[in-house]
């Protein structure tokens, strides 16, 4: 079994910066693939970024080239940069992982099978 917890949510003003973390612990690999997915109030969970095991990164449109996701595997640990934050960045965001796979896609949060409970980012305007 996998345990994911995320940390470094909270309340920033708009323009701030915030780093999550996103703790693994137990079965872990680090071959996993590492997402980040958020949800805003009312909205459907959306993709944010991931990282592969060997390093590639993908970004969602909304977030490029504000956020960079990054991976420390001595520390099984997965960070999401966040820099130039938006009220529209508002939103529970929720780290998850699974194995490496070249069938499904890593876009969709439907693939992972792995998650965690989620950290709270607000950003005020």
């Amino acid at each position: 079994q996998v345990q994911l917890i995320e940390s470094g949510g909270g309340l920033v003003q708009a323009g701030g910066s915030l780093r999550l973390s996103c703790a693994a612990s137990g079965r872990t690999s680090r071959s996993y693939v590492m997402a980040w997915f958020r949800q805003a109030p009312g909205k459907e969970r959306e993709f944010a970024s991931y990282i592969t095991g060997t390093g590639d990164t993908s970004y969602a449109d909304s977030v490029k080239g504000r956020f960079t996701i990054s991976r420390d595997n001595a520390k099984n640990t997965v960070y999401l940069q966040m820099n130039s934050l938006k009220p529209e960045d508002t939103a529970v965001y929720y780290c998850a992982g699974r194995g490496p796979t070249s069938t499904l896609s890593y876009y969709q949060d439907r693939v992972y099978d792995h998650w965690g409970p989620g950290t709270q980012v607000t950003v005020s305007s």
